[in-house]
């Protein structure tokens, strides 16, 4: 039983250890990169999505910036717009050539405006859609880039690179530029989005998305999830860029904003905690699999190794170790299992005491090592003597005794007998001397239901009848009537 308390107690400290290292060591791998995202990943992201962005971008504002100071579309506008199909060819020839969406241009002295099919319309500052025009002329850049719908395609959410156009002498002639589709730039954050591996989208004023890369994001829905993403989007845009945190369906959520003054969005950069931890939560489980492993196999050899130590120390402890013989205490282990036989079978059990005569005298004249070996050579005589099935221990000093099973008075005197005379007959041979030595012994056949201790007595005091009556003979204990 202590064996099993050690055993669970070696498990429960190595598992303890094991998964106390394995979370610890998890704990500060999930901080740390926790704090890389917040403190550089995201941000630097944001930068490199930015970059990205004001590069995409860059040939639109370059076309547009080349159609504004181009001579013929400034010499067209001031000779009084008298061909329309030429401005409309230049503008589709552009569209072709660079590859933009629409092209266009709005002349300030006729309000007309123009694209590659032709006239389109007149704008009107009375007209809400024409408010971008009106806004351009007042501008101080000299373009700025719109988010709206293009008239001359069915309304179609379109980017627009709005160029104003001036004179020779610096005059504002009107406005010019080219339009991208908000389609095409929502497959360029898909492509950030890969790059990257983060979540990518743009946001305007009120919170509502404009371009997604994330078909679960459509364009218009609000990223107010709760209350606290709220609070935290009008405390970023105070800030003007900012990295924060909140937890939406169980998840912590890890978000990098920051303005874009091109587009009047603000851009967010997002990574889900949980999957930026999925790496190192899979280790976790690797690790925890391997020290459950490692217990169990640390386990079992200690238990292989304790119960061979244990046996060990139990053969020691059971076992004489000058003789080889089992000793006293192995007699009190063994004889209950005797006891219980011998009822099961109502068979007799007989004891069988036996002592060296005059061993003392041996142990004088030889020495000790003498009388050592004369023990040696009397249990290898008892075990010539007995089955296999019978017991033989060394009781104590020079006495050793005997229990059979199934044996009644007469065979456990024939036996007792012929161990005398085996003994009688055994020259011992010493350092060049022939030693003859003999022995007493009692018998004592245990009655039904006598108690152990009472059938060793009566075989000691059998044994030393027979030494009282003149040493080297067997004496039987009879059972009183």
């Amino acid at each position: 039983m202590n064996r099993y308390k050690l055993i669970l107690l070696i498990t429960v400290i190595l598992a303890t250890g094991f998964l106390a290292t394995s979370l610890v060591s998890y704990q500060v791998s999930r901080v740390s990169i926790h704090d890389s995202i917040v403190d550089s990943t995201l941000p630097l992201t944001s930068d490199n999505i930015y970059s990205e962005i004001q590069k995409d971008l860059v040939r639109p504002i370059f076309v547009s910036s080349m159609m504004a100071s181009d001579t013929f579309l400034r010499d067209w506008i001031i000779d009084g717009e008298t061909d329309i199909a030429k401005i409309s060819k230049y503008l589709q020839e552009v569209q072709n050539h660079y590859g933009a969406f629409v092209s266009f241009l709005v002349s300030e002295n006729t309000g007309n405006y123009y694209y590659g099919k032709g006239l389109l319309k007149q704008v009107n500052p009375k007209e809400e859609r024409d408010a971008w025009y009106y806004r351009v002329r007042e501008l101080k850049n000299p373009y700025e880039i719109n988010v709206d719908r293009d008239m001359a395609h069915a309304d179609v959410l379109t980017i627009f690179i709005n160029y104003r156009v001036l004179d020779y002498q610096g005059q504002y002639l009107g406005a010019v530029g080219v339009g991208l589709t908000v389609d095409s730039v929502q497959k360029l954050i898909s492509h950030y989005q890969l790059k990257f591996k983060r979540n990518v989208y743009f946001v305007d004023e009120q919170g509502a998305i404009t371009l997604s890369g994330n078909f679960d994001q459509p364009l218009g829905s609000k990223i107010m999830h709760t209350s606290e993403l709220q609070r935290l989007f009008q405390q970023a845009k105070a800030n003007g860029t900012q990295t924060f945190e909140y937890e939406y369906d169980g998840m912590q959520q890890l978000i990098n904003m920051r303005y874009i003054p091109e587009l009047n969005w603000y851009l967010f950069v997002e990574q889900s905690e949980s999957e930026a931890t999925s790496d190192i939560r899979h280790a976790l489980y690797i690790n925890v699999l391997l020290c459950l492993v490692v217990t169990a196999i640390v386990v079992l050899l200690t238990h292989l190794a304790l119960r061979r130590y244990q046996a060990e120390l139990e053969t020691m402890a059971t076992t004489d170790s000058l003789t080889g013989l089992p000793n006293r205490k192995a007699f009190d282990i063994v004889i209950d299992i005797f006891l219980n036989e011998s009822s099961r079978t109502r068979g007799a059990l007989a004891l069988i005491v036996l002592d060296i005569d005059h061993f003392k005298a041996i142990n004088d004249r030889l020495g000790h090592f003498g009388g050592d070996h004369v023990l040696v050579v009397m249990a290898r005589a008892i075990r010539a003597c007995t089955r296999a099935a019978d017991f033989i221990c060394r009781w104590g000093g020079e006495e050793f005794l005997i229990v059979i099973k199934d044996c009644d008075e007469h065979s456990a005197m024939l036996l007792a007998e012929k161990i005398r005379n085996a003994v009688e007959n055994e020259l011992i041979a010493y350092k060049g001397e022939q030693i003859s030595i003999t022995a007493s012994l009692g018998v004592a056949v245990a009655r039904t239901g006598e108690k152990m201790e009472h059938v060793l007595d009566r075989a000691d005091a059998a044994m030393y009848a027979a030494k009282m009556a003149g040493r080297n003979q067997v004496n039987l204990s009879r059972l009183e009537k």
